[in-house]
């Protein structure tokens, strides 16, 4: 070969080489800003690893748990702090450079900073604070905060510790600072308890600088304390002062909920080093690797920047719990207990212990997508329900710090544990989880516990006129929120076909019978004269004044929503809801007058009218209703309202919108996620015969990597042909390389890897999908 002609192949070759390496990664699309005009304390993140304790990033307001946090408008960082969670928060610091007054609040030494000189991406934030002119990077482990400080050269470079500040739900009770070292500092601080974190909980921090702290000090009530090597008390808080030469300041910020020796326990095992950029490598690799697990090609930029982000919220905002050696914090008896997890052969914990808002709706987002996708990530919580059985005597509905909740209704656990089990997720005690889940669906249970329904003897959740009349009715007592007969009604029945479902394989004939037929008690609030589900009084007429959709926050006996909506609550058993209604044809045709109806306003409402519109896809109750065509008869009528939602409901990738408010701790961006891929299961994949509900991908290519501890097959594949914007029917499809005609697959299928192939076109089939 002349050695001119190998030259050519060479540096032709070495160019694709090039242009390969640099590629987008599927983390490289991810975009923390999108929809932060708005956010909840737990919403945002930037320096933090998947479900990671420590999620630390910049918050531009700190009082309440909505409205705080990060808020993209609001351009002035009052600290760094290292907890956003469910109910939780915890160790905001704050830098500053000049006269101290760190001790006046964080209101005084606030500082502007500019959206052009920041950067956010998972695993690292930056961003100057343009007051002290101090070049703030952060970073992080699991459960340890790493920050980079580049001030001016300054012999009054301040860290304020603000510990015993008011954080995002609560007062903070107390707090103790103490210096260990010229270069170390631990405390903790005791948060407060909150109308739905019933219990003050412990976070200890352990916090170590590369540079010699020049001086350390406190203060309480606004008043700079006597030079001392400690605090304690209220209203107080730390300080650390620096002289600072050109060299950035390092801080390692390490939290525990057990123990101080804990928390400088998982700074050792975590970052035993002072390496930042190494950590932020690290974090952008196990992101990167997590959000890889879906991998798409074709779409647009701006359709993958949404369902990487959408992937990315899913795997975290519920929280992990657990130290590194897996000690956690039992808070569900009379006082805090220190427990241990189950280790694995090296010693490690088996699976975390988490902390998470409830999993209400979850059966059509998180659900679905962990079983699929992310199957330790569902054994895990599993675990950690099964944990708090074991610990307190319930299944939790939305644990906090420990403690018990009892957020929102019913106990969305069943559907959990259903989808588990029956797609093979079972490295928990079953046995176990049975039984609590069965003591739930009784009076007694965690389903008798109204909305935050703490104390002795609860009965706001309406149990024993569940079982006793088949459903509940309206004007219930109880002291809880939320005493919403309809959808309590509803809500039990699907969870106690969820529970069927496992008593049938765990071989329990009578439960299975019995459940069954409970689950059947949705037809006792249906109206034939309204057709809808009407709410009931207590002597059992039907409520007056009854309107599908109304105005407010919902409509009587609906929680966060109204008849018109939950009316389609039936996902067990859609067959006998249609029928009901009166046969496809008329249902089809009232959904199609919902979604016409509801196109004006995105198919969502603002939050807090949920009352209001026929589709509200702003939150969960309405989670599945552009699914819904395909019970009906019109699978192509699913294919393209599932578009369209997709796109005018969630296609935004701004800070004004792509969320519409709530997010949810990942079940929006787990919804997303779905609908990106084209998959979805109406009963949350809880059927003992799983199976997923096939509509039309945004991508040409969606492959997925399925976990080989729990999966025979190593991939499965969707391949889509002829997609645009227009494109959206499915004119035929094949599984495997055989003709598919039905608009189901079986999950034993996807579970042994495979290849799944749609053709689309501008044209409905209407034949395909129909059995």
């Amino acid at each position: 070969m002349p050695f001119k002609t190998f030259f050519l192949i060479l540096f032709t070759l070495l160019q694709f080489k090039g242009v390969a390496q640099l590629k987008k990664q599927p983390i490289d699309f991810v975009n923390p800003f999108i929809d932060t005009h708005k956010s909840r304390w737990f919403y945002f993140s930037s320096a933090s690893r998947p479900f990671g304790m420590v999620n630390l990033s910049p918050d531009t307001w700190v009082k309440g748990s909505w409205n705080s946090g990060y808020l993209y408008d609001s351009t002035e960082v009052r600290c760094f702090s290292h907890i956003h969670g469910w109910q939780i928060a915890g160790i905001p610091v704050m830098p500053s450079v000049g006269k101290f007054q760190g001790h006046l609040g964080m209101e005084a030494t606030k500082s502007k900073f500019t959206h052009d000189k920041e950067v956010a991406k998972p695993g690292y934030h930056k961003l100057l604070l343009e007051r002290y002119q101090v070049l703030a990077e952060l970073t992080s482990s699991a459960r340890v905060g790493f920050h980079k400080y580049t001030f001016p050269k300054t012999d009054s470079a301040y860290v304020s510790f603000h510990t015993g500040a008011f954080l995002a739900h609560s007062e903070t009770d107390s707090s103790y600072v103490k210096k260990k070292s010229n270069y170390e500092i631990e405390g903790y601080s005791i948060m407060g308890k909150t109308s739905r974190r019933p219990k003050p909980t412990y976070v200890y921090f352990a916090a170590k600088t590369n540079l010699k702290i020049a001086e350390f000090g406190g203060w309480e009530n606004g008043e700079l304390l006597e030079p001392t090597e400690e605090i304690r008390g209220k209203d107080n808080g730390a300080f650390l002062r620096f002289e600072i030469d050109g060299k950035p300041l390092l801080m390692k910020v390490a939290i525990s909920y057990t123990s101080i020796e804990n928390a400088w326990d998982n700074m050792e095992a975590e970052i035993n080093h002072w390496d930042f950029e190494s950590v932020v490598s690290d974090s952008y690799n196990e992101w990167n690797t997590m959000l890889s697990r879906i991998m798409v090609e074709g779409g647009t930029e701006k359709q993958k920047t949404k369902f990487y982000t959408d992937l990315w919220h899913a795997l975290q905002g519920r929280r992990m719990v657990s130290d590194y050696k897996g000690t956690y914090c039992d808070m569900t008896g009379a006082k805090p207990t220190i427990r241990q997890l189950d280790l694995n052969k090296d010693g490690k914990p088996t699976f975390p212990q988490y902390n998470f808002d409830a999993l209400w709706g979850s059966h059509w987002t998180l659900n679905v997508l962990w079983s699929m996708v992310y199957p330790e990530i569902m054994d895990g919580f599993c675990n950690t329900m099964v944990n708090m059985y074991k610990n307190g005597g319930l299944i939790p509905r939305g644990p906090s710090g420990g403690n018990y909740t009892y957020v929102m209704i019913g106990d969305p656990a069943t559907s959990f544990f259903a989808t588990a089990y029956n797609k093979g997720i079972r490295n928990y005690d079953i046995d176990k989880a049975y039984e609590g889940l069965l003591k739930n669906a009784y009076p007694g249970g965690i389903r008798d516990r109204a909305g935050y329904e703490h104390g002795k003897n609860p009965i706001g959740g309406g149990m024993t006129y569940y079982v006793n009349q088949g459903y509940v009715p309206e004007g219930i007592g109880g002291a809880g929120l939320h005493k919403d007969g309809a959808s309590m009604t509803l809500e039990y029945a699907y969870q106690d076909w969820c529970i069927s479902q496992l008593a049938k394989p765990l071989g329990k004939e009578d439960d299975f019978i019995l459940f069954q037929k409970r689950s059947q008690n949705y037809k006792n609030l249906w109206n034939p004269e309204t057709k809808y589900i009407h709410p009931r009084n207590m002597d059992g007429s039907w409520i007056d004044n009854f309107t599908p959709i109304g105005t407010g926050f919902q409509t009587k006996g609906f929680c966060e929503s109204n008849s018109a909506i939950y009316s389609n609550f039936v996902p067990h058993d859609m067959e006998g809801l249609i029928n009901l209604v009166g046969g496809n044809a008329i249902y089809s045709e009232r959904l199609i007058n919902s979604f016409e109806k509801s196109i004006g306003n995105r198919f969502i409402t603002d939050h807090g009218k949920h009352a209001e519109s026929w589709i509200d896809y702003e939150n969960q109750p309405s989670c599945q209703m552009a699914h819904l065509f395909n019970y009906s008869g019109k699978p192509w009528l699913t294919q393209k309202w599932v578009r369209q939602v997709k796109e005018i409901t969630f296609g935004n990738t701004s800070p004004y919108g792509g969320y519409n408010g709530d997010e949810d701790q990942g079940q929006m961006g787990a919804l997303g996620v779905l609908m990106g891929m084209g998959l979805f299961q109406m009963d949350g994949g809880a059927s003992i015969n799983s199976s997923y509900e096939i509509t039309s991908p945004l991508f040409d290519t969606v492959e997925i990597t399925l976990n080989p501890n729990y999966y025979k097959g190593k991939k499965f594949t969707i391949k889509t042909y002829n997609n645009s914007a227009e494109h959206v029917y499915i004119k035929s499809a094949k599984l495997n390389g055989k003709k598919w005609i039905d608009f189901k697959f079986p999950h034993t299928i996807f579970a042994n890897g495979g290849v799944l192939e749609i053709k689309l076109d501008d044209t409905p089939n209407k034949a395909w999908g129909i059995k």
